[in-house]
Parts: structure tokens; sequence; C-alpha cells
């Protein structure tokens, strides 16, 4: 993380206490990582995921392995072991990986992505406004307001 962040300015050790006292403050679990990891075969790994009854449990195995154990997601074994803490079939998440049947989803996303001008996750998009990072309630709220909701009685 250090060598990701060497010559932009950025503090890591702020950064992550920020991270940490957002999480802290909303419940949530949050490590410390010392590495970055391509994310991309978890990206497919989450949309093969939606495909499957009870799927939705790898995104937040993806999430603890990520933020929380700081575990290479990148490394086509440590996806393996955590499809198989989800729940899911192991063979059936291998032959996605091993095909890259989902590849085509994730760069349709990337695309989106970019025409939108996203440029960190997450990023919270309404009414051609956005806001990146996590946010406070009250920065979701004011996205919301220039989106033109009209506020709930």
């Amino acid at each position: 993380m250090a060598e990701l962040y060497a010559g932009r300015g950025m503090d890591p050790e702020a950064m992550h206490n920020r991270m940490k006292g957002l999480m802290d403050g909303e419940g949530l679990p949050y490590g410390r990582r010392t590495h970055t990891y391509n994310s991309r075969l978890a990206q497919e790994l989450g949309i093969w995921g939606d495909t499957q009854p009870g799927g939705e449990a790898i995104h937040d195995a993806l999430y603890r392995a990520y933020f929380v154990d700081a575990r290479n997601i990148g490394d086509v074994d440590v996806l393996l072991e955590i499809v198989e803490e989800a729940g899911l079939s192991v063979d059936a998440a291998r032959k996605v990986l091993d095909s890259r049947k989902f590849k085509g989803a994730v760069d349709d996303d990337w695309a989106k992505s970019r025409e939108t001008g996203v440029t960190g996750v997450p990023t919270f998009i309404a009414g051609g406004f956005g806001v990146v990072g996590a946010q406070p309630y009250e920065a979701l709220e004011k996205l919301i307001k220039e989106a033109g909701a009209a506020p709930r009685p």
C-alpha cells in the first residue's frame, strides 16, 4: 500500500484510520491491508454468484476476505476457498474462472463505469450527480436532493 500511495500526497495511515472509524461507526468489520490485489476474477465470481441459489453470500465473503482478512482475491486458489466458505460449488466456480464466462459482463460494467465517470468504489449516482467513496449520510442525502427526489412525509 505504501508503494501505491507514494508520490500521491496521501497518508495511508490517515486513510486507514478514517475508514476504520467509519466502519466501526457502522458496526462493520475492517482490517488493515498492506497490499492491494487485482479484483477482476473476484468481480467475475460476484456476477456468477448472482446467478446461483444463495449466491449473494459471495459478496459478503469477498468483502470479508479483502477488507477484513487482507487475503489476495486475485489468486484463484484463494477465490475457490472463499467460494467454499460461502457455501457455493467450488467445481462450478472453477469452471467459471477457467472459462472466463462472466468476463464480458465485467467488461460491460467497466465500460458503463467509464461512461458515467466512476473513478472509485463505492460510487453513488443519481440524476446525473454523483459522489465517490465512503460518504456520510448527509452527503448521500444531498445527492438525492440534487437529483430531484422529493422528501417523504
